[in-house]
């Protein structure tokens, strides 16, 4: 050992340990894969699934059945469109025709009304605003003292253009001042002077409410004709 650290201070090569001396401490280096040497490697290859030695890879294997678009689609109608005529319906296969089907149509153009209602120009200050402003304005309008119980008899003879008179839905209306006012004109209006008006009044403008545009115009009620019979 002393000889090895002369030859060290002294700056001379080294002499090899000797084998025999019990202080040096032999070190083997790893063995060099190169070597030939059988060594343990890590495995990261995936493993077989399912496995090869399992119940279905012995089971002969089938392909996925694919459905085709025809095959997802439901069942055409009975009977087919192909086959149906445009405008013609048909009535023997409708209970058995799908309830998904649009309706079927017709060829037959609509009926038109037989008589179209129109407006008349009416004369400068008889608007609908201007009438209920009248009926606003206090003025006399049923040309009566009271309310009265009125026969056809006597509604009969209010039937001009100075004093016409009708009746709506059981009310009698003095109507005289609304004439230039009504928007479909006075000769619609004056056919029903001095007779009950309801039913032609309901086909024209069922949706016009005569008590809020007659209220003011309001003379009586319309009754039965009272008998003659003698007691």
């Amino acid at each position: 050992m002393a000889s090895y650290l002369r030859s060290w201070l002294t700056g001379a090569p080294p002499v090899a340990a000797i084998p025999d001396t019990p202080n040096v401490v032999r070190i083997s280096p790893p063995a060099s894969d190169d070597e030939g040497e059988d060594t343990e490697t890590e495995d990261n290859s995936v493993p077989a699934f399912p496995a090869l030695n399992s119940a279905q890879r012995a089971a002969p294997s089938k392909p996925p059945a694919f459905l085709s678009d025809s095959s997802l689609m439901p069942p055409p109608p009975v009977p087919s469109l192909a086959t149906r005529t445009p405008g013609v319906s048909n009535r023997s296969s409708s209970a058995a025709s799908s309830s998904l089907l649009a309706p079927t149509t017709t060829t037959k153009p609509p009926v038109k009304p037989s008589k179209k209602r129109e407006k008349v120009a009416l004369a400068p200050g008889h608007s609908p605003l201007d009438w209920a402003a009248l009926k606003s304005s206090g003025t006399d309008l049923r040309g009566v003292d009271s309310l009265t119980r009125i026969p056809p008899s006597v509604l009969k003879q209010h039937r001009s253009k100075d004093d016409a008179w009708t009746a709506i839905n059981g009310k009698v209306y003095n109507m005289t001042a609304y004439l230039p006012f009504h928007p479909g004109g006075e000769r619609e209006l004056m056919r029903v002077a001095g007779r009950d008006g309801t039913y032609l009044f309901a086909s024209t403008h069922a949706w016009v409410n005569a008590d809020y545009m007659l209220d003011t115009c309001l003379v009586g009620f319309l009754i039965s004709e009272p008998s003659t019979d003698s007691p």
